[in-house]
Formats: structure tokens, C-alpha cells, sequence
């Protein structure tokens, strides 16, 4: 049985799993290059691929793709949400 109310960084995350996210973590340009590119409290992402090392992550955000670095992923708290 999932947890829906676990919180954990995306960077954690599994592939093929939707998860809401909860708050971003730190300051500055990097929250903000964040908050532009739509990851916002109570937004859905799904992690759709994780790059062969780890890093990128690619992730389907309101119906388009968006690649982030696994350093930002973490910055990023999530809950996993049933579907």
C-alpha cells in the first residue's frame, strides 16, 4: 500500500510514478529557474525517464516534457499521489 503521505525529494523518485509536489527547498536564481519553468506547489509531474548515470531526469509537467539536473530535482519535495 503506498503512503500517500510520505514526502521525499523527486530526485528519489521512480519512473512511471506521478507525484505532487509539496514545497521547493533553497534560494535564489535556482528556486526561482525552477518556479519559471512550472514546478510550483500542488503541481502534478511524472517521472517519465532517469538518464543511464542518473542524471537528468526527464519529467512530464502539464502536458510537456521538461529535463532537469538531479541537483535541482532535489531541491524539489514530493508525494507520490494514486491514479
Amino acid at each position: 500500500m503506498i503512503d500517500l503521505a510520505k514526502e521525499f525529494r523527486l530526485a528519489e523518485g521512480a519512473v512511471g510514478k506521478t507525484y505532487e509536489i509539496i514545497r521547493l527547498e533553497g534560494s535564489g536564481a535556482v528556486r526561482r529557474r525552477i518556479m519559471d519553468m512550472g514546478l510550483l506547489p500542488k503541481t502534478r509531474v511524472k517521472l517519465v525517464n532517469v538518464a543511464p548515470l542518473g542524471d537528468p531526469l526527464d519529467l512530464e509537467v502539464k502536458g510537456f516534457n521538461l529535463t532537469i539536473r538531479k541537483s535541482e530535482a532535489s531541491t524539489i519535495i514530493v508525494r507520490e499521489v494514486g491514479e
